[in-house]
Protein backbone atom coordinates (compact mmCIF):
# COMPACT_ATOMS: atom_id res chain seq x y z
CA UNK A 1 0.00 0.00 0.00
CA UNK A 2 2.98 2.56 0.35
CA UNK A 3 4.49 1.83 -2.79
CA UNK A 4 0.62 2.37 -4.23
CA UNK A 5 0.65 5.46 -2.47
CA UNK A 6 4.07 7.00 -3.31
CA UNK A 7 3.45 6.44 -6.90
CA UNK A 8 -0.24 8.25 -6.75
CA UNK A 9 0.30 11.53 -7.98
CA UNK A 10 -3.22 12.66 -7.65
CA UNK A 11 -6.96 11.96 -6.30
CA UNK A 12 -10.61 12.98 -7.82
CA UNK A 13 -13.99 12.24 -7.30
CA UNK A 14 -15.30 9.96 -9.43
CA UNK A 15 -18.29 7.87 -10.56
CA UNK A 16 -18.10 4.82 -12.32
CA UNK A 17 -20.99 3.78 -14.43
CA UNK A 18 -22.42 0.24 -14.84
CA UNK A 19 -23.69 -1.57 -17.38
CA UNK A 20 -24.62 -5.11 -17.86
CA UNK A 21 -25.47 -7.89 -21.29
CA UNK A 22 -27.20 -10.46 -18.37
CA UNK A 23 -30.58 -9.35 -18.53
CA UNK A 24 -32.42 -8.11 -15.53
CA UNK A 25 -29.10 -8.18 -13.41
CA UNK A 26 -29.52 -11.59 -12.49
CA UNK A 27 -25.89 -11.52 -12.37
CA UNK A 28 -23.83 -13.91 -10.38
CA UNK A 29 -20.03 -13.59 -10.01
CA UNK A 30 -19.08 -15.66 -12.70
CA UNK A 31 -21.33 -13.44 -14.96
CA UNK A 32 -19.81 -10.19 -13.46
CA UNK A 33 -16.17 -11.26 -14.77
CA UNK A 34 -17.48 -12.58 -18.02
CA UNK A 35 -18.94 -9.16 -18.26
CA UNK A 36 -15.68 -7.66 -17.65
CA UNK A 37 -16.92 -6.68 -14.51
CA UNK A 38 -19.96 -4.74 -15.65
CA UNK A 39 -18.14 -1.80 -16.46
CA UNK A 40 -19.22 0.77 -18.65
CA UNK A 41 -17.46 4.52 -18.57
CA UNK A 42 -16.32 6.58 -15.59
CA UNK A 43 -16.55 10.50 -14.96
CA UNK A 44 -13.94 12.41 -13.18
CA UNK A 45 -14.30 15.79 -11.47
CA UNK A 46 -12.76 18.35 -9.67
CA UNK A 47 -9.59 19.45 -8.72
CA UNK A 48 -6.56 17.11 -8.57
CA UNK A 49 -5.91 17.04 -5.07
CA UNK A 50 -1.98 15.02 -3.88
CA UNK A 51 -2.63 11.98 -1.89
CA UNK A 52 -0.42 12.91 0.73
CA UNK A 53 -2.87 15.45 2.10
CA UNK A 54 -5.65 13.15 2.40
CA UNK A 55 -6.30 9.92 4.68
CA UNK A 56 -8.54 8.03 1.52
CA UNK A 57 -10.02 6.06 4.90
CA UNK A 58 -11.38 8.87 6.18
CA UNK A 59 -13.05 10.75 2.76
CA UNK A 60 -16.52 11.14 2.88
CA UNK A 61 -19.17 10.81 0.54
CA UNK A 62 -22.64 11.50 -0.25
CA UNK A 63 -24.37 10.04 -3.42
CA UNK A 64 -27.32 11.65 -4.76
CA UNK A 65 -30.05 10.75 -7.35
CA UNK A 66 -31.97 14.08 -8.89
CA UNK A 67 -31.02 15.34 -5.29
CA UNK A 68 -32.14 12.67 -3.14
CA UNK A 69 -29.84 10.88 -0.77
CA UNK A 70 -29.71 7.55 -1.84
CA UNK A 71 -25.71 6.67 0.29
CA UNK A 72 -23.02 7.29 1.85
CA UNK A 73 -20.11 6.61 2.99
CA UNK A 74 -16.37 6.85 3.93
CA UNK A 75 -13.09 5.58 1.78
CA UNK A 76 -12.58 2.86 4.50
CA UNK A 77 -15.74 0.76 2.74
CA UNK A 78 -12.93 -0.47 -0.36
CA UNK A 79 -11.19 -3.01 1.73
CA UNK A 80 -10.57 -0.57 4.45
CA UNK A 81 -8.40 2.11 2.36
CA UNK A 82 -8.93 2.85 -1.26
CA UNK A 83 -5.15 2.24 -1.66
CA UNK A 84 -5.30 -1.16 -0.24
CA UNK A 85 -7.70 -2.09 -3.67
CA UNK A 86 -4.95 -0.54 -5.55
CA UNK A 87 -2.20 -2.55 -4.19
CA UNK A 88 -4.68 -5.92 -4.38
CA UNK A 89 -4.94 -4.98 -8.18
CA UNK A 90 -1.06 -4.46 -8.78
CA UNK A 91 -0.17 -7.81 -7.32
CA UNK A 92 -2.32 -9.23 -9.15
CA UNK A 93 -1.58 -8.40 -12.27
CA UNK A 94 1.45 -8.83 -11.62
CA UNK A 95 0.82 -12.62 -11.50
CA UNK A 96 0.46 -12.38 -15.77
CA UNK A 97 3.47 -10.19 -15.76
CA UNK A 98 1.35 -7.47 -16.12
CA UNK A 99 1.83 -3.64 -14.61
CA UNK A 100 0.08 -0.65 -14.03
CA UNK A 101 1.49 2.69 -16.18
CA UNK A 102 1.93 6.24 -15.41
CA UNK A 103 -1.14 8.22 -16.45
CA UNK A 104 -3.83 5.36 -15.77
CA UNK A 105 -6.79 5.96 -14.31
CA UNK A 106 -7.70 3.38 -11.81
CA UNK A 107 -10.91 3.42 -9.95
CA UNK A 108 -10.20 1.37 -6.61
CA UNK A 109 -13.51 0.52 -6.20
CA UNK A 110 -17.45 1.88 -5.25
CA UNK A 111 -18.46 2.91 -1.81
CA UNK A 112 -21.76 2.66 -2.89
CA UNK A 113 -23.89 -0.12 -4.25
CA UNK A 114 -24.87 0.48 -7.88
CA UNK A 115 -28.11 2.78 -8.20
CA UNK A 116 -30.05 2.01 -11.16
CA UNK A 117 -31.24 5.47 -13.49
CA UNK A 118 -33.14 6.13 -16.46
CA UNK A 119 -33.10 8.82 -18.93
CA UNK A 120 -33.37 12.02 -17.38
CA UNK A 121 -31.89 11.16 -13.75
CA UNK A 122 -29.25 12.99 -12.23
CA UNK A 123 -26.46 12.01 -10.03
CA UNK A 124 -23.92 13.67 -8.05
CA UNK A 125 -21.23 12.05 -5.58
CA UNK A 126 -19.52 14.83 -3.17
CA UNK A 127 -16.91 13.98 -1.34
CA UNK A 128 -14.94 15.50 1.56
CA UNK A 129 -11.69 17.61 0.37
CA UNK A 130 -12.24 16.47 -3.16
CA UNK A 131 -15.36 18.28 -4.63
CA UNK A 132 -17.77 16.73 -6.40
CA UNK A 133 -18.66 14.85 -9.78
CA UNK A 134 -22.10 14.96 -11.48
CA UNK A 135 -23.50 13.12 -14.72
CA UNK A 136 -26.89 13.35 -15.98
CA UNK A 137 -28.49 10.45 -18.16
CA UNK A 138 -30.12 10.89 -21.42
Amino acid sequence: MAAVLAATDFVVPSIEIVDSRVADWRIKLVDTIADNASSCRHVMGGHPVRVEALDLRLVGMVLEKNGEVMNTAAGAAVLGNPAQAVAWLANKLAEFDVTLQAGEVILPGALSAAITVQAGDAMRATFDHLGSVSVRFV
